[in-house]
């Protein structure tokens, strides 16, 4: 099972690092590694939401995640994405930002470093986003139910996850965004930038966000159905499909994925900055991890691991929480990817140690009273 979910990802593993000693040497070959290492440790708990969205998705949606969507992460995400920044903010074409992130990187670092407000802005708000809705959602299991339990009661509210998050956007605006950091060490004013780029995260969520769910839902309708619109189809001599609104669905969930996945390498494709400007290694060492990535969220889906442990996906949505502040707060302030990777590792730890706690709890339930309600059992949080 291990080997058949990340076999590609050891191979690529193997092939990056042999290119980037034939790149560069031994130096280029610890350099791809590290950025290979930093980019999954920043990354599970992108996996583990991944793994919640994609157990919804037929197999072939999912293959279709780990071929189409390897590519657009890691072709698109961790190569084109920092040139596209780099040829919008210098306002130059797109072959001479390709031009200078391989022939002026000192160059090429700077223009990217200063375009990190509106980058940090998008990418805050819409995982702030996905946060918020979590939260603010009414469900059977709760994690820390002295957190969950009051704020699922404020979700009931139209509309306030949006509020939040535009009051949010207006805070980091009039705080961050006035002192916000430029390569070199200078400050400069960035509000109408931070604003613009922080609306249009909020916009893109609501718009890809709502389109997965209303197709979701349909689905979820559609399968309600099934049995009884067949045997109308096969009395009327037809054969009823569900494929296209299922296509649909699939599709949009998938266009989801690759925004949430986008929101979630900001903060890799900036952090690799530190460590190299050379866009050939950077490209190969956060590809590589973006292919593990790939191949955990399938991981987790088939082994049902999400099912078992029912507080990562808890957990995992923490963790988002706390990117989006420490994306919005780098909007002035540098912070170290080892301490955003860390929240994201601590939190989701916590989550998977209390899961465990409760399934042992469950179990020890089970053999003295009969097996009970799953959904009544405390993370004891």
């Amino acid at each position: 099972m291990v080997l058949k979910t990340f076999g590609w990802s050891f191979a690529i593993t193997v092939l990056g690092l042999i290119a980037a000693f034939f790149y560069d040497g031994w130096t280029a070959f610890g350099v791809v590694a590290i950025l290979a290492i930093m980019e999954i440790s920043l990354s599970f708990d992108n996996a583990v939401v991944n793994a919640g969205i994609l157990k919804k998705m037929s197999a072939f949606w999912q293959k279709i995640f780990l071929t189409v969507g390897v590519l657009i992460a890691v072709f698109g995400m961790r190569l084109v994405f920092p040139v596209v920044i780099v040829a919008i903010s210098a306002k130059m074409g797109p072959v001479e930002a390709v031009d200078l992130a391989f022939n002026q990187p000192d160059r090429y670092q700077q223009l990217v470093t200063d375009a990190h407000p509106s980058i940090a802005a998008f990418g805050g708000m819409f995982l702030l986003m996905i946060f918020l809705d979590f939260i603010f959602e009414e469900r059977d299991i709760q994690w820390l139910r002295w957190i969950e339990r009051p704020l699922a009661k404020l979700g009931k509210v139209d509309m306030l996850s949006v509020c939040i998050a535009l009051i949010v956007l207006l805070v980091a605006s009039l705080t961050f965004a006035v002192n916000a950091h430029q390569h070199g060490g200078a400050h400069v004013d960035k509000q109408a930038t931070v604003l613009l780029a922080g609306v249009a995260g909020l916009i893109t969520y609501l718009v890809v966000g709502g389109l997965s769910g209303f197709f979701e839902n349909r689905l979820e309708e559609e399968e309600e159905r099934e049995h009884e619109e067949e045997e109308r189809a096969k009395r009327e001599g037809k054969e009823k499909s569900a494929v296209v609104l299922a296509g649909k669905a699939a599709f949009f969930m998938f266009l989801y994925l690759e925004v949430l996945d986008a929101s979630f390498s900001f903060d890799g494709v900036i952090g690799a900055f530190a460590i190299t400007n050379d866009i050939v290694m950077m490209a190969l060492g956060l590809g590589i991890g973006a292919m593990y990535v790939r191949s955990l969220t399938v991981y987790l889906v088939r082994q049902g691991t999400l099912d078992d442990y029912v507080y990562l996906e808890h957990g995992a949505h923490y963790a988002i929480g706390a990117l989006a502040v420490i994306l919005l707060v780098t909007i002035q302030y540098e912070i170290n990817e080892i301490i955003t990777g860390l929240v994201g590792v601590v939190l989701i730890g916590w989550s998977f140690f209390s899961s465990v706690r409760r399934n042992k709890k469950l179990a020890d339930a089970e053999g003295n009273a009969g097996s009970p309600d799953k959904a009544e059992v405390s993370s004891g949080v």
